[in-house]
C-alpha cells in the first residue's frame, strides 16, 4: 500500500504541469531528478556498446544542428521564465554507426544519439534539423517519463521509480530504454501515443525554426520518409506514428506559426 501511495503521490503533484509551446496538461510523472540520473548511466553504456560513425560530414550535421536547437530552447525557456526546466541538463549529441537502424531518440537531459539509417532520408543538415526538433521536443515535453510512468504502472506493480530500480532494476532499465525508443535490442519499445507525436511535431517545427532552419523542409523529409518506409514492416522511428499523409498535413497546418519564429540570419 506504502509503494502504491508514493506512486500516486508522484501521479498527483506533477498533474498540474504543462507543456511548453502547446499548453496542453502534463500526465502525471516521474522526478525529472532521478530520469535525468538513470539517463546519463543508460547513455553511456549505449556510447560503450554502440561504435559511432566515422562519416565527419553526417556528423558535423548532427553535433551542429543539435547545439543550435539546444541554444534556441534554452532562449526560448528563459524567456518563458522556465530555464528551471532545464536545470542538470548535460547536452550530448553523437551519431552512432548502424546502417540499417533508422532511428534518433533523445534521453532526459538532452542525450540524443541518431542512427547512421536516418542519415541518408535527412539528406542534409536541414533534414536533420527536422529530427533533431522533434526528438529534443519529445524529451522537453516529458513524454518518455509519461510513458515510462505508464510502463511502470503496469508492468512493475505500480511502485515509484527510485524502489523499481533497487527491486526490479534489470525490467526498469528495459522500461527506460524502450521509453525512450533506443534501438529495440535494449527492452521492448514503449510506442509513443499519436498525441505525443503530433505534439513532438509541432514543438519541433517551432525549435528548429527559432533556431535558423527554414521549417518548411519539415514536410520534405517526411515525404522522403514515406517513399523510404513504403509497405515493409515500421521501423523504430515510426512506431505508432501518425500516417505520413496526416502528419504532413499537420506540419502544413501548424507553419504559419512556425515561420512566426523562423529568423533565417540566424
Amino acid at each position: 500500500m506504502k509503494k502504491i501511495f508514493a506512486y500516486s503521490t508522484v501521479f498527483l503533484l506533477a498533474a498540474c504541469s504543462t507543456v511548453s509551446l502547446t499548453g496542453r496538461k502534463r500526465l502525471p510523472l516521474l522526478p525529472a531528478g532521478q530520469m535525468q540520473s538513470m539517463s546519463y548511466s543508460q547513455y553511456d553504456q549505449v556510447m560503450k556498446d554502440s561504435p559511432k560513425s566515422s562519416n565527419a560530414q553526417w556528423t558535423k550535421w548532427v553535433k551542429d544542428c543539435g547545439n543550435k536547437i539546444r541554444l534556441a530552447v534554452e532562449q526560448d525557456k528563459n524567456r518563458r521564465n522556465e530555464a528551471k526546466d532545464l536545470e542538470g541538463y548535460a547536452w550530448e549529441f553523437n551519431l552512432l554507426e548502424e546502417a540499417n537502424t533508422v532511428n534518433a531518440w533523445c534521453m532526459p537531459g538532452g542525450k540524443v544519439a541518431f542512427y547512421t539509417g536516418i542519415m541518408p532520408i535527412c539528406a542534409d543538415e536541414k533534414g536533420v534539423a527536422v529530427v533533431m526538433g522533434h526528438e529534443i521536443a519529445h524529451a522537453i515535453a516529458r513524454h518518455g517519463a509519461e510513458r515510462m510512468s505508464q510502463g511502470l504502472a503496469q508492468q512493475a506493480g505500480g511502485v515509484a521509480l527510485g524502489l523499481a530500480i533497487k527491486d526490479k532494476p534489470e525490467q526498469t532499465q528495459a522500461l527506460f530504454m524502450g521509453a525512450y525508443g533506443v534501438a529495440s535490442q535494449y527492452g521492448a519499445l514503449l510506442p509513443f501515443s499519436r498525441l505525443h507525436e503530433s505534439e513532438a511535431d509541432r514543438m519541433g517545427l517551432i525549435y528548429m525554426a527559432m533556431a535558423g532552419y527554414d521549417p518548411r523542409e519539415a514536410p520534405k523529409f517526411w515525404e522522403r520518409m514515406a517513399a523510404k518506409s513504403g509497405g515493409n514492416a515500421p521501423m523504430e522511428f515510426l512506431s505508432t506514428h501518425p500516417s505520413h499523409s496526416t502528419r504532413i498535413a499537420n506540419l502544413n497546418k501548424w507553419m504559419p506559426e512556425a515561420l512566426g519564429y523562423y529568423n533565417p540570419n540566424k
